[in-house]
């Protein structure tokens, strides 16, 4: 984990400031992911309709917003944070986009760019990352997305 000075986040707009652990996305996370957010489609959880339907894929395949959900876990483990930090809050998303699908027992991570950090007030800095999801072996990423994150720093 980098630990940056909170009134130094905008020299260090432009950096890669982490990248994540590989995440093995199984066919187990999958089904969670489905009984959790009531996304039942074959191409995501049944495994011979997805091998023989005609799809790019011939096997099943992540949930975008799986791929997605995990950012947060990228960023909280392998990213930054500012000096004296007391907390942080998702703030919500600026850009999404899927490039690639994630098969299943594929391993995904994060590659964090710091794109943007605005101080606020009263230890408040709005900051913005760009995470690039990588699929281990694939050259196309499976998604790029523009992260914001609300850091409380103790002034």
């Amino acid at each position: 984990m980098k630990v940056i000075p909170a009134s130094e986040l905008e020299n260090h707009i432009g950096e890669e400031i982490g990248i994540s652990e590989w995440i093995e996305v199984s066919q187990e996370r999958i089904n969670q992911f489905a009984d959790a957010t009531n996304d039942h489609q074959f191409i995501h959880v049944d495994p011979e309709l997805a091998k023989s339907a005609p799809t790019p894929w011939d096997t099943t395949i992540a949930h975008g917003f799986l791929t997605l959900s995990l950012v947060s876990y990228m960023s909280a483990t392998s990213g930054f944070m500012p000096a004296d930090m007391q907390t942080a809050v998702n703030y919500g998303l600026d850009k999404v986009r899927f490039m690639e699908a994630v098969p299943v027992d594929s391993k995904i991570r994060g590659r964090f760019v710091l794109t943007d950090a605005q101080y606020k007030k009263n230890g408040r800095w709005l900051v913005k990352t760009t995470a690039t999801i990588e699929i281990e072996g694939v050259e196309k990423p499976a998604a790029i997305v523009e992260a914001l994150t609300l850091y409380i720093v103790k002034e």
